[in-house]
């Protein structure tokens, strides 16, 4: 069985590489990227950042 937080550091992992393919496929804004996802606009800057 996987651990709480390994399965949290996947889903983060997993949607930080889909904000930035977003990002550059679409040459989208972190506003507009925010959006599209039902994030915040620093959730955005945050997950590609990091």
């Amino acid at each position: 069985m996987e651990v709480s937080w390994l399965k949290d550091k996947h889903f983060l992992e997993d949607r930080s590489v889909e904000l930035a393919e977003y990002l550059i496929s679409q040459k989208a804004t972190v506003r507009s990227t925010a959006k599209k996802f039902g994030v915040s606009k620093s959730t955005v800057h945050t997950e590609v950042i990091n």
